[in-house]
């Protein structure tokens, strides 16, 4: 009896197949272990206080070794601020692609920044209570800023159609530039002296700040839509 014989199409649509289930399966697994390390980060940070928390005990904690810690996170600070501040950059991205045509690229922009910022359905508290009283989490988490430029630049080139992805990404570097400024207002006012324990008391309200800020881009935001 002959054996059966496959076209290459169907060998090689069966090896496609493979491959992307073999890839979305070793992504599943790299966002599991990046939140199990960020919550496991937190959950110590808030037990013991950030400066008693180490990396091995992060590692540890996740079920990870400290080797594949260091995949992931570059210090400790940046695990514990990733715990509140993780996919933020997504969301403003998708707000701003989701706005209708009609509405102005700077409101688009300003209101998705604010809304991510300063939503009241946050239930971290704790986490940015604890955040703004650690001189060393606070600059993490003002550093979080960066992350919004790359997918920020991509939902601005979408509603500009624009194929220059200079313009897109110069924009986008404003915004961030901008956001940075304010949290750094917010978070590390020059003249309010810190509290006893080091707990810095936020300047003036967040969304305030945010707008103002971000208010200087409006009219290279308008332009770039003429």
């Amino acid at each position: 009896m002959r054996a059966r014989k496959f076209a290459p199409t169907q060998r090689t649509w069966d090896a496609g197949q493979v491959a992307t289930r073999r890839t979305g399966l070793r992504e599943q697994k790299k966002q599991a272990t990046r939140e199990a390390l960020r919550e496991a980060a937190l959950r110590l940070a808030l037990e013991r206080g950030p400066d008693n928390v180490r990396v091995d005990d992060i590692a540890e904690a996740a079920g990870v070794s400290p080797r594949t810690y260091n995949n992931y996170f570059s210090s400790r600070e940046q695990a514990i601020v990733a715990a509140v501040t993780t996919e933020r950059e997504a969301r403003i991205a998708a707000a701003v692609a989701d706005r209708p045509a009609d509405v102005r690229l700077a409101d688009a922009v300003i209101d998705a920044i604010v809304d991510q910022y300063t939503s009241t359905e946050d239930p971290r508290q704790d986490a940015l209570l604890l955040i703004t009283s650690t001189s060393t989490l606070r600059d993490a988490f003002i550093h979080t800023a960066t992350a919004i430029e790359n997918p920020l630049a991509d939902a601005i080139a979408q509603r500009l159609g624009d194929t220059d992805p200079y313009i897109s990404r110069v924009l986008a570097a404003g915004v961030t530039a901008a956001v940075r400024v304010a949290l750094e207002r917010w978070l590390q006012p020059p003249s309010t002296p810190i509290a006893p324990g080091g707990l810095v008391v936020p300047s003036g309200a967040l969304p305030e700040l945010l707008r103002t800020a971000l208010a200087s881009l409006a009219p290279a935001l308008d332009a770039a839509e003429r």
